[in-house]
């Protein structure tokens, strides 16, 4: 799968490249036909420690998921943005799967 990642702000370093990629391969293994990836990486300009947005959209034949999540680290924005992806996935399999 193509990942396209974007940081806005500021420079993102190979580690979390590394770790974005990683997780995103994983999604692979519940549904194997996504097209890419956009990962945009954040920092708002607030006193929160939770000022790091992650945002994925996930292209898959006919459709688009968006997930934005607000998260004190960016590899804890990762992890939450692919579980949900993972989740939204399963029911789209499933969905397909029920009509075939």
């Amino acid at each position: 799968m193509k990942v396209n990642l974007q940081s806005v702000n500021f420079n993102v370093d190979q580690k979390l490249l590394d770790f974005t990629q990683a997780k995103l391969d994983k999604l692979e293994n519940h549904f194997s036909r996504i097209i890419h990836a956009d990962v945009f990486f954040k920092v708002m300009n607030t006193s929160s420690k939770e000022n790091k947005i992650t945002e994925i959209l996930l292209s898959v034949p006919g459709d688009e998921f968006i997930i934005k999540k607000i998260n004190k680290s960016f590899e804890g924005g990762v992890d939450e943005c692919v579980g949900s992806l993972e989740r939204q996935l399963q029911k789209r399999k499933d969905k397909l799967n029920a009509h075939v």
